[in-house]
Formats: C-alpha cells, sequence, structure tokens
C-alpha cells in the first residue's frame, strides 16, 4: 500500500511509554498550576524532566465512560472485557455491505506506526505512538457508494462486562461520525495497539478511530459497527450537549469550550516544572487538514 502521509513526529517526540496516561504526575502538575512541555512543531524534547513510572501508572488516565467516569475506572474495569474474537459490522451505503470477522481485516491492510499529538477536549494532550491502518482502506474495502457524504461508528454495548453502562450518563452505545472527506483523509486511522503494543481495553481494544487533528473523543473505542450515510450522523456528546461540543469539534484554540479556554493545555507526565503550552490549529495538523474546511465558519460549525 502507498502511504500518502509522512510523519513530521519522531519516536523521540512520543509521550515515553511511562508517562502516557501518568495520573500522578498530572494530578501533581495541577495541583501546582503547572502544565506541559513545549510540543508546538516541530515537537523537541518531549522527554526532557520526566520521571519513569510504571506500566499500571501510565494507564491509569483515560477517559472511557463505559466503565466509569473516573481517570482509573477503565484500568480498574475494562479488563473483563472480551475483546476476541471481535467482529464489525459495515452496513449503510456500501457495496459490499456485512459482518467482518477483525482477523479478516486485519489480512487485508497494512499496519505501520503512526506519532500523534493527541488533545483531549478537557485541555490536556499527549504525544502516542499508534499502530494501525488507514480508514481509507476499510471503506475501500466495503465499497462506498454513490451518495454517501458522512461515516458513523457505534462502540461495542455489552452492560454484563461495561459497569459504566449500567447508568444513564450517557445514552448508550456510544456512537460518533465523520463527513467522508474526513474519514478518507490519510490522517485518520483505525488503531490496533500502541508503543508497539496491542491495545489495552481501557484504550480502546481491539479497534478504535483515532482522528488527530479533532479532539480526543471523537476518536471513538471498541468499534462494533460502521455505517456509511447521506445524512449527518448521531454523535453521542454532540447530541447529549450540542453547546458544548458540536458535531466537528475540531481542535481550535480559537473556540473556547463554555466552561474552559482552549488556547493552551497541559502535557500529561510534564511533571510539576512544567509549562503551559499554546495549543495549535487543528492540534498542529491544519497544512493537512484545514483545505478540509475552506469557506466554513469554524466557531459556528465547530
Amino acid at each position: 500500500m502507498a502511504h500518502r502521509w509522512t510523519n513530521d513526529l519522531t519516536r523521540a517526540d512520543a509521550t515515553p511509554e511511562w508517562a502516557f496516561l501518568n495520573r500522578r504526575q498530572l494530578m501533581a502538575g495541577a495541583v501546582a498550576g503547572a502544565g506541559l512541555a513545549a510540543l508546538g512543531g516541530p515537537v523537541r524534547a518531549a522527554t526532557e524532566g520526566l520521571e519513569p513510572n510504571s506500566w499500571d501508572e501510565i494507564t491509569n488516565y483515560c477517559n472511557y465512560y463505559e466503565f466509569g467516569t473516573g481517570k482509573t475506572d477503565p484500568a480498574a474495569n475494562a479488563g473483563a472485557l472480551t475483546t476476541d474474537p471481535w467482529q464489525v459490522r459495515i452496513d449503510g451505503l456500501v457495496e459490499r455491505s456485512g459482518t467482518y470477522d477483525l482477523t479478516q481485516i486485519l489480512d487485508q491492510v497494512t499496519l505501520e506506526e503512526r506519532i500523534y499529538r493527541f488533545r483531549c477536549v478537557e485541555a490536556w494532550s499527549m504525544v502516542i505512538p499508534w499502530t494501525g491502518f488507514e480508514l481509507a482502506d476499510l471503506l475501500e474495502m466495503a465499497g462506498v457508494q454513490e451518495g454517501a457524504r458522512y461515516v458513523a461508528f457505534e462502540t461495542l454495548y455489552r452492560p454484563e462486562e461495561m459497569p459504566g453502562t449500567r447508568y444513564p450518563v450517557l445514552d448508550w452505545p456510544y456512537r460518533e461520525g465523520l463527513r467522508l472527506d474526513e474519514a478518507r483523509h490519510p490522517l485518520t486511522i483505525m488503531a490496533t495497539g500502541l508503543y508497539g503494543k496491542p491495545l489495552p481495553n481501557q484504550n480502546g481494544a481491539p479497534l478504535r478511530l483515532v482522528v488527530p487533528w479533532k479532539y480526543g473523543f471523537k476518536s471513538i473505542k471498541s468499534i462494533v459497527r460502521i455505517t456509511l450515510t447521506e445524512d449527518e450522523p448521531y454523535a453521542t456528546w454532540n447530541r447529549t450537549n450540542p453547546r458544548e461540543y458540536g458535531f466537528y469539534s475540531n481542535v481550535n484554540p480559537e473556540v473556547d469550550h463554555p466552561r474552559w479556554s482552549q488556547a493552551s493545555e497541559r502535557r500529561v507526565g510534564g511533571g510539576l516544572l512544567s509549562r503551559r503550552q499554546p495549543t495549535l490549529m487543528f492540534n498542529g495538523y491544519e497544512n493537512e487538514v484545514a483545505s478540509l474546511y475552506e469557506g466554513m465558519d469554524l466557531a459556528k460549525l465547530f
């Protein structure tokens, strides 16, 4: 497969394995009013001044409400999730609608490492080396029909293994959506691993979306259904609170969340001596994706 994107980050820029999702250092930094080391392009010295942490620590800071709303809940509760075997239903405006085994999908794609910035809507960030494949290749496998304009995604809903779904925190199952051109963009990937290892359950195993120029909640986890549609699909956070979470949810330092500024961010694992850094437009991918939104009012269509 000919890859159509060139990474501007290296392994040296990645949040180190021991600092990824490092709850202890994040909380220490927050108490001290600290934030992140500089990350703007090109990214430099992302690992300077950080102290090693255990694997248990680094997987304790993530959002996955199906396993609880606390940052440590997913790691504590996701161990019971069954991820093998795994199937994905692909339907709607496609030529080859059906249920695809994940092994069947992986046999037909080329996995590669993508080192991406990750920006949460909560104004924290990291740099993560994902393993995955371009979503465009999966859509090509299914065959996109004329008239399709959007791609809808749905997360697994299995209350017996997902204790968070037993409560009406959100409208389950979790759903998200992209415009078709966003989905086909070479930056958009389906991730199957990180740091050269399979995805941990709390990070969206065994298959999650990664759209690096959008806030993290758009990168839906543990996907079981993909539907091509003509109309804009349901997106859980957008429908739950459209005033705070737009359908597009592109990283934009000029458009604040109603309850906090998006102009800067704190780097997870930055420690007590780190500084807040300015947030980059489209999370640093402006050159690659700005053309997708030419002529759009990005404040109104946030």
